[in-house]
């Protein structure tokens, strides 16, 4: 099961924004001067930060961060505003032509200097392309009268999740320098879109082939893309998917097959996209029966098609 590819996708876009006061009149009657001046500027500071993520102009995105901010998305946490918009710029090398939008959901109101952002953040990745969007609650705090992100949660949607696996899609082989043994995926889109199947290969110079089928499902409940695997040797594993920005990881546990005795296991595969087709998969933290296991050697594979 090494050969299959691990990742949790993604990582969307990486913003906090700002929101409409979530403010009823017939409840709580007219809103006041100052929570329609807040509401007003947070709103417009959402407004700035998609222009200037949009046009690429870091300098206004940073300014919109605390020093210390903290950005929580796809499984992990980015602390501190130059590291924040670093991985923002990744992000923005991988979709060059990206445009982003948000969209202002509520504001709660914590004081004269702090409110609780919420919204969605819609980005497209190319013109003409159907627009993704992620859920994502955030903390503004106002520093000197510029509203600025304390701390963001983007959670993006499954469905989201999955379009950022697209360019898995196809026939990946690779080699072993050291043993001969070679490798293939094969990933095709299933059940109208809203799951990959997989199929993938051992091949050693010597003894029995493995043969694996993998299914990876956009999980409308959680958010989160989730996956499945069962392989020829009675080996099974399920797992969920993360990035950093640059790599797309997969946790997985299960059990190992009859020849490795049933075992309990769990590894996390990292795959790493390259240009020309090409990309890096790794297989770390490797545990058998609570034993821990040196790191696998990285894997280089090309895509045939």
């Amino acid at each position: 099961m090494d050969l299959i590819l691990r990742c949790r996708a993604w990582r969307p876009i990486a913003i906090a924004a700002a929101f409409v006061l979530s403010w009823t009149p017939e409840l709580f009657g007219p809103q006041p001067v100052l929570a329609v001046e807040v509401s007003d500027a947070l709103r417009e500071a959402s407004k700035r930060y998609a222009e200037a993520f949009t046009k690429r102009d870091f300098a206004a995105v940073a300014d919109q961060w605390t020093t210390g901010a903290e950005l929580t998305e796809g499984g992990g946490t980015v602390t501190g505003r130059d590291k924040i918009v670093e991985s923002l710029k990744r992000w923005r090398q991988r979709h060059p032509r990206a445009t982003l939008a948000i969209e202002v959901t509520g504001i709660d109101l914590l004081g004269e200097s702090a409110a609780r952002v919420r919204g969605r953040l819609i980005f497209t990745p190319e013109p003409n392309d159907k627009p993704h969007a992620s859920l994502f609650e955030s903390l503004r705090v106002n520093e000197g009268g510029t509203w600025r992100i304390a701390e963001s949660r983007v959670g993006p949607s499954a469905t989201a999740l999955l379009d950022e696996l697209e360019w898995l899609l196809g026939t990946w082989q690779a080699t072993d320098a050291k043993t001969g043994t070679s490798f293939e995926l094969r990933y095709e889109k299933a059940i109208g879109g809203r799951a990959f199947l997989g199929r993938s290969s051992i091949r050693p110079k010597k003894g029995p082939s493995v043969e694996a089928i993998e299914l990876i499902h956009a999980d409308a409940r959680d958010g989160g893309v989730r996956s499945w695997i069962v392989d020829s040797t009675g080996a099974r594993a399920d797992g969920f998917f993360d990035s950093d920005g640059t790599s797309f990881n997969r946790t997985l546990s299960g059990v190992s097959g009859e020849a490795a005795g049933s075992g309990r296991v769990q590894w996390v595969q990292v795959l790493t996209p390259g240009p020309n087709d090409r990309m890096v998969v790794h297989s770390i933290d490797r545990v058998v029966e609570g034993r821990p296991l040196p790191d696998g050697e990285p894997l280089s594979y090309r895509k045939v098609r």
